[in-house]
């Protein structure tokens, strides 16, 4: 099945690592791909312990896309496809029961990844998938069997409160 968590709230990614992590304490494999995001996170280094997941490569450190340059978008853009070929060559190797797609929506919708090459992986029987990010395409949104809304009531970001370590990342 498919998991959609979407929309403007905290815990879209927290509540993705928390289904691999029930999933690898299942036993069951897990692949973690993650989208306009660098390798350091809280959830990475915990999930990095576990045998089950397989965490796929980030560079340190992305740009928020409204501070890229035209070349740096091609290059993201092409990282992004890249990665998403990885996580769907793992999806068909019949060895892993989730595959999770960390931020897809925003490379989605910010023109950083293509719709079709993730509906083909979508629309292929395999392992359960989970989606996260903003603004879902409409086309996501059909195809998800668990559809969950995160929606912002108060952020301390709102008043300038920086992300933490251990909490927002």
């Amino acid at each position: 099945m498919i998991h959609l968590y979407y929309g403007e709230g905290k815990g879209k990614t927290t509540s993705a690592m928390g289904l691999a992590l029930r999933a690898a304490g299942r036993g069951q494999g897990v692949v973690v791909a993650q989208f306009l995001k660098g390798a350091d996170s809280g959830e990475r280094r915990a999930l990095a312990l576990l045998p089950q997941v397989v965490l796929l490569p980030l560079p340190d450190q992305v740009k928020f896309t409204f501070h890229m340059s035209p070349e740096e978008r091609l290059a993201e853009g092409a990282r992004n496809l890249a990665l998403l070929s990885q996580a769907d060559e793992l999806a068909r190797s019949g060895l892993y029961s989730l595959v999770v797609l960390d931020e897809v929506c925003a490379a989605l919708s910010s023109g950083l990844l293509p719709l079709d090459p993730v509906l083909t992986l979508l629309d292929r029987p395999g392992p359960e998938l989970v989606l996260t990010g903003r603004d879902p395409h409409p086309a996501l949104l059909l195809r998800a069997d668990y559809v969950t809304c995160f929606h912002k009531i108060r952020h301390p970001y709102d008043q300038g409160v920086q992300a933490r370590p251990g909490i927002e990342f």
